[in-house]
């Protein structure tokens, strides 16, 4: 029997996998490092269910007792104000405040039984996105660094590059509207972590677009926009108006700009400032770049439809992107106002604006996806990084709770209809074996054909595994 690391396994299709890529980077089986790490990515998104992701994150915590798992017999303290609507889909409780999504629910499955112990914003966000919990002890830190996990993004990102050297006029991973705090009313500046390449290099963090908002009042999220707000412009690199300038000339004159704001970036490393300028050129001088950005481009009539509001014309940019060939795009509904989704306060804003909100974008993406072939590789995910407490405060505002909380997800040979796990009935636990962040990047990586027992180099070379103890939920699909 082999043993790796003081364990042994064996079954009766002999060694796992991962026992012969530990051997092999053991150099038991004749290989070196760089030969292990060469073929495992030589050979990613092959047999992918697919082609491309988009993550919806509700950063702040959705109630699960106001979205999709809703508790009408429990007792008043708990069940919330709100009541629940039919459906599509026998056995789930949808809030009245969804009626679009509840009409679409054939589309989609919802897991009620999301689960994870860091019950913290900055650390929820980066463990749902990365699937590693964040090295930041709960309450020490907000803002990323340098030793975060990659994001699920930036691995693709990653392997795209490695795939070929060859610059692409569209970037693999992209976030939108705003890089995760940008927008965020608080006492220090935020980048919040998660969405970057981490300790992989910063020449795999997404390219991020910029919206601004009016005033420090101000919530884009769910007003409406005018098109001048709504321009798209990439960070750090160049405006819209600069994008859809002709002359290689003044391309030239843009990159050397981009240049300047790359020199501020901290600890840049000279191969991430490369892989930086290679797609910064690669982007200014894309037809298919300029044209992906431009909204203008769609019919008015299905930007009502996705709401003309920030989150809903995001989502309407992320399907557009990935119809332009990205893989993966996060689309933020960011806490402007330091609550939003983080309703400590009161359900008011819940009702009101965030709801109806989510409601118009979800709802449409899925119906806009499927009409144009596109549901069936494209795997869409909505989640927030957490739950909230099952029983609410006097005001109707509710806390933090990561305990329990739903995601839905659809597309790519996601069931349509379905309903995965049970929790009690306060919806305060999970009867059924619950769902880690780790097993659903492990679900997003398979379904992307990236196997999630792919290695990367970390910072000093070594060969890093991306997901650890994930476990594909391959019941999820039809």
């Amino acid at each position: 029997m082999l043993r790796i690391l003081g364990r042994g396994q064996r079954n009766c299709d002999g060694f796992s996998r991962r026992q012969l890529l530990q051997a092999g980077g053991a150099g038991l089986l004749g290989l070196n490092v760089p030969q292990l790490l060469a073929a495992e990515v030589a050979q990613p998104f092959q047999n992918a269910r697919a082609k491309h992701v988009i993550f919806l994150f509700l950063f702040g915590g959705p109630a699960q007792h106001e979205t999709f798992d809703m508790k009408p017999e429990a007792v008043e303290a708990i069940r919330g104000p709100f009541k629940p609507i039919a459906c599509r889909t026998p056995g789930l409780l949808i809030s009245e405040h969804l009626p679009k999504t509840a009409q679409v629910s054939d589309k989609f499955t919802v897991i009620r039984t999301m689960s994870h112990d860091f019950n913290d914003h900055s650390g929820g966000g980066h463990y749902v996105q990365t699937g590693h919990r964040w090295h930041v002890p709960i309450g020490s830190g907000f803002n990323v660094t340098p030793k975060d996990w990659p994001s699920m993004g930036s691995v693709v990102e990653y392997l795209t590059q490695k795939q070929s050297k060859l610059a692409k006029d569209m970037p693999s991973y992209v976030v939108v509207p705003n890089f995760l705090g940008r927008l965020q009313e608080y006492r220090v500046q935020l980048q919040r972590p998660g969405e970057t390449g981490g300790w992989l290099g910063r020449g795999f963090d997404p390219v991020n677009t910029r919206i601004e908002k009016r005033d420090s009042k101000d919530n884009p999220y769910w007003r409406d926009c005018t098109d001048e707000e709504l321009s798209f412009q990439i960070e750090g690199l160049v405006s819209h108006e600069a994008l859809t300038l002709d002359r290689m000339s003044r391309r030239s004159s843009l990159l050397e700009q981009f240049d300047a704001s790359v020199r501020k970036l901290p600890a840049l490393s000279v191969q991430a400032y490369d892989q930086f300028q290679q797609r910064a050129l690669s982007l200014v001088s894309s037809q298919k770049t300029r044209e992906a950005l431009d909204l203008s481009r769609e019919p008015a009539t299905l930007r009502d439809a996705y709401g003309r509001h920030l989150f809903g014309q995001s989502t309407l940019m992320a399907r557009r992107l990935i119809e332009a060939g990205s893989r993966f795009v996060t689309v933020h509904y960011d806490c402007v106002d330091g609550y939003s989704w983080d309703s400590h306060r009161n359900s008011d804003d819940v009702k009101k604006n965030l709801l109806p909100t989510m409601d118009s974008a979800l709802s449409t993406l899925l119906t806009d996806l499927d009409d144009r072939g596109l549901l069936d590789e494209t795997l869409v995910v909505c989640m927030g990084e957490m739950g909230r407490t099952p029983r609410a405060n006097a005001s109707w505002g509710r806390d933090h709770w990561s305990t329990v909380f739903p995601a839905v997800l659809a597309g790519a040979g996601i069931q349509r209809g379905g309903i995965y796990g049970e929790t009690d009935r306060d919806a305060a636990y999970s009867v059924t074996p619950p769902v880690s962040p780790e097993d659903l990047a492990a679900t997003i990586y398979q379904a992307l054909g990236i196997d999630p027992e792919l290695r990367v180099p970390d910072p000093q070379g070594r060969p890093t595994h991306v997901i650890d103890q994930g476990t594909p939920l391959t019941q999820l699909f039809a």
